[in-house]
């Protein structure tokens, strides 16, 4: 029964380790990731998900492939991925003090073309931070292909006053529910 995760994130990666899982595979989809006018965050990161398992798949249809993507949201504004420097500022600048929601959509399709899909939630309030903090935080680097312009994992945890849901949903993959989606799906990796 072969695994594919499709992602070239590392962190994915890991995260499947940790419980077990290694991918017989991994590749990248190559998808449009382009937001459509008047999308809700929750619709995006499902759609962006069905569409990275659905091109690898459509490949290897004999797999089990797994997909995710993950966006944060803050007010009504969807954050991707830092482009550069100053967008990570930006978006650092717009978490200093407030709320925001980080969701990740998880797509599992199975050899049979069985589809299983969950959009996970996780609330995270970040401390006020003092310019020093950001420009700290920007030289690290670690910003550099994150949703949201950082990596809870790493140094901006210290950011962190609150976190209501899964952790692992703001590392990039919630695992409870990735391991019942397969599951669901009569994977037995």
């Amino acid at each position: 029964m072969k695994f594919i995760l499709a992602s070239s994130s590392p962190r994915r990666r890991e995260l499947l380790a940790s419980i077990g899982l290694i991918p017989d595979q991994i590749i990248s989809p190559d998808v449009d990731e382009t937001p459509l006018k008047g999308e809700g965050i929750r619709e995006y990161v499902k759609r962006i998900a069905i569409l990275k398992a659905r091109a690898v798949h459509s490949k290897i249809p004999e797999a089990y492939v797994l997909a995710a993507d993950t966006s944060v949201e803050i007010g009504r504004r969807i954050l991707l991925k830092a482009e550069d420097k100053e967008d990570a500022r930006q978006m650092l600048q717009r978490h200093s003090g407030r709320r925001h929601r980080v969701y990740t959509a998880v797509c599992v399709l199975s050899p049979t073309g069985r589809e299983a899909c969950r959009v996970l939630i996780t609330r995270i309030s970040f401390k006020r931070l003092m310019d020093d903090e950001i420009e700290d935080y920007l030289a690290s680097g670690e910003w550099e292909g994150k949703a949201g312009g950082y990596s809870i994992q790493g140094k901006a945890a210290k950011f962190v006053k609150f976190i209501s849901g899964s952790y692992t949903n703001v590392v990039g993959l919630p695992l409870y529910e990735t391991d019942c989606l397969l599951k669901g799906l009569g994977f037995r990796g």
